[in-house]
C-alpha cells in the first residue's frame, strides 16, 4: 500500500506541475460541448434529448486525449522501466490508473453538471448521468491503460490507440446514456447502470494484468 500511494502520490504532483494539461482537456470537454450545441441549433427540446449523449461522447474523446499521462511521459525519460524493475507490476498499474483518473475524470465528472444543464438534460436525468460517469469512466481509464501500453515506442501512438481503445469504448457510451434516456423518459435506468457496474468489475479483473503483460513486452 505504502507503494501505491506512493506512485499515486508522485502522479498527482507531476499533474499539479503540468496543470496545463488537464486545463486543455477539460477546454476541450467544455468546446466540444458547445460546438454540438452550435451545430444543432438552440431548440431546447433538441438539445435535452442530445445532451446525454454529448457529454458521455465528449468527456470519452477527453480522456482519449488524456492517454499520453499514463506511462508515455515516463517510458520517454526512462523512468518508468525503473518502476517496472523496482515495483510490482500489477501494483504499479493500478496505482498509474488511480492517478490518471483522479486527474482526468474527476475533474471532467465536476464539470459534467454545468455542461449538461447547459445543454437543458432535464434534472431527472442528472443523477443517472453521474452516477453513470462514476461507473464508466473507470472503464475508460482501464481501457486506456492496456491500449496506452500496446502502443508505447509505436509511431504515431496516440491515432494507433484511438484506433484501438473507440471501438471498445462504444458499449460504455451506450449505456450510459441509455440510463440517462431512461430515467428521462420514465422506463426505469437501474438496468443500464447494472451494466456499466458490471463492465467495471470485468475491466479491473482483466485490463490491469493485460497492461501489465504489454508494459513487460514494451520494456524488455
Amino acid at each position: 500500500m505504502s507503494v501505491f500511494a506512493a506512485i499515486v502520490r508522485r502522479d498527482l504532483k507531476l499533474a499539479v506541475r503540468h496543470a496545463g494539461d488537464t486545463a486543455v482537456v477539460l477546454a476541450f470537454f467544455v468546446i466540444a460541448a458547445i460546438l454540438f450545441a452550435f451545430g444543432v441549433g438552440p431548440e431546447a427540446g433538441v438539445l435535452a434529448r442530445i445532451a446525454a449523449g454529448v457529454v458521455w461522447t465528449t468527456a470519452l474523446l477527453s480522456v482519449l486525449m488524456s492517454l499520453d499521462r499514463l506511462f508515455a511521459a515516463d517510458f520517454d525519460d526512462g523512468s518508468l522501466e525503473q518502476l517496472v524493475i523496482s515495483t510490482d507490476h500489477l501494483v504499479l498499474v493500478v496505482a498509474k490508473v488511480v492517478a490518471h483518473w483522479l486527474v482526468t475524470a474527476v475533474p471532467l465528472m465536476v464539470v459534467a453538471p454545468v455542461v449538461a444543464l447547459a445543454l437543458q438534460l432535464p434534472n431527472t436525468g442528472l443523477a443517472p448521468l453521474m452516477i453513470g460517469l462514476g461507473l464508466g469512466t473507470p472503464i475508460l481509464s482501464l481501457l486506456g491503460a492496456v491500449g496506452s501500453a500496446l502502443v508505447l515506442g509505436a509511431r504515431r501512438g496516440s491515432v494507433l490507440v484511438a484506433v484501438l481503445l473507440l471501438p471498445l469504448y462504444v458499449p460504455v457510451l451506450i449505456f450510459g446514456a441509455a440510463a440517462v434516456e431512461a430515467a428521462i423518459t420514465g422506463t426505469g435506468h437501474v438496468l443500464p447502470l447494472q451494466v456499466l457496474a458490471g463492465l467495471l468489475l470485468v475491466a479491473a479483473s482483466l485490463c490491469p494484468w493485460a497492461t501489465v503483460a504489454a508494459l513487460r513486452s514494451a520494456v524488455e
